[in-house]
């Protein structure tokens, strides 16, 4: 009996080993071979995203009638912090711009040494503002002279003139000598820096001024303050 058992054992050894009798079918033959599915990995599903009202997308996009809608909170998205741009310089009031020429152009303000640029004339025409203009009476007139804007008018753009608050005109100045070592120098084709003008009529003078860096500067005189014997 125990040589018996001992066979049997012996016998389920071999079988397990792939040494069992041709014969005798193996357990594992006739066995049906499962297939292993993977399990899912849990998905978290999106935020919901409003779609209208009553009704929400979520998940993979099933759509979900009855569901009152809350719309995702916004992302808060990180922003480069903005350039910091300087504020324009405050706008000059009391300038007429309508009789400003069209087309300036600024010019360059390397010095020449010869006050042709708005650089080397503006500390003069700022330290000498109450020349900018005069009056005299002559010869039963008033004469209204901008002498002393000329001679440094190589500097300049323009030249405006309004008398006893009347619209503003341009002047024409005459042009730069710049072939002579004066290039602002009055030659006797430029005409004459006055005007002629009833006697005793000119009761206030208002002058604008464009440098040739295209700033701007304006005054106003009364009378008293540049007549002139």
């Amino acid at each position: 009996m125990i040589d018996f058992f001992f066979a049997i054992v012996a016998a389920g050894l071999n079988s397990a080993a792939g040494d069992a009798p041709r014969d005798m079918p193996s357990v594992l033959e006739d066995a049906p071979v499962a297939s292993v599915v993977p399990a899912p990995v849990p998905v978290a599903p999106p935020a919901s995203v409003s779609v209208g009202q009553g009704s929400v997308v979520i998940g993979q996009g099933t759509l979900l009638e009855g569901v009152p809608a809350t719309p995702a909170p916004a992302p808060v998205a990180t922003l480069a912090p903005a350039p910091v741009v300087p504020a324009p310089p405050p706008a000059q009031s009391g300038f007429n711009m309508a009789v400003v020429p069209a087309g300036l152009m600024a010019e360059p303000q390397t010095p020449t040494g010869k006050f042709t640029t708005a650089t080397e004339i503006k500390p003069i025409l700022n330290a000498t503002k109450g020349n900018w203009v005069a009056v005299r009476q002559y010869d039963g007139k008033d004469l209204l002279y901008i002498t002393h804007l000329w001679s440094w008018r190589c500097g300049l753009a323009s030249i405006a003139i309004s008398v006893n608050d009347e619209a503003m005109q341009n002047w024409p100045m005459p042009p730069c000598h710049m072939e002579f070592s004066t290039p602002n120098a009055m030659l006797e084709d430029d005409g004459l820096p006055y005007l002629s003008l009833r006697a005793g009529a000119v009761q206030k003078i208002t002058v604008q001024i464009v440098y040739d860096d295209l700033s701007m500067d304006v005054a106003s005189f009364d009378r008293g303050s540049v007549l002139i014997p």
